[in-house]
């Protein structure tokens, strides 16, 4: 089954109550809302992101030894650690950590990193709205 939403739906969906929380679930609205821009651009096709697909993305090795899971662990509302210098990570579900995806520069800076290392390549701008939808379902 297929999971089409857009980040205000996913937003509404988890019942966003608190001041700190709406605030942030903006935040990542518009920067799922830059991402689906750049995702027209770089496929005429592209139709939404799908949070099944983020999840698969942020699970999967591709080929490698890391997934996004290998750090920010299978249940990203939860604080993981780098798996090289075992260095802690807050978690990365907006849901649990606000501070996510408060501004696209972060966003870029980190999708850039990880995207190199766990798939070798920088993620699409689909593959990024993917990963936010997935992330954006999660909840305590």
């Amino acid at each position: 089954m297929r999971i089409r939403s857009s980040v205000r739906e996913v937003a509404l969906i988890l019942g966003l109550t608190t001041t700190a929380a709406w605030a942030n679930a903006q935040d990542v609205a518009s920067i799922a809302s830059q991402y689906a821009m750049a995702a027209k651009q770089e496929s005429p096709t592209f139709a939404g992101f799908v949070a099944e697909r983020g999840r698969q993305l942020f699970t999967s090795t591709h080929g490698g030894e890391w997934s996004c899971a290998s750090c920010h662990t299978q249940n990203p509302l939860l604080p993981g650690r780098h798996a090289k210098t075992h260095k802690e990570i807050a978690p990365l579900a907006p849901a649990t950590n606000p501070q996510r995806f408060t501004s696209l520069e972060k966003a870029e800076k980190w999708f850039k990193r990880n995207c190199n290392d766990v798939l070798g390549r920088p993620c699409t701008a689909e593959e990024k709205g993917d990963v936010l939808a997935y992330l954006m379902l999660l909840k305590p």
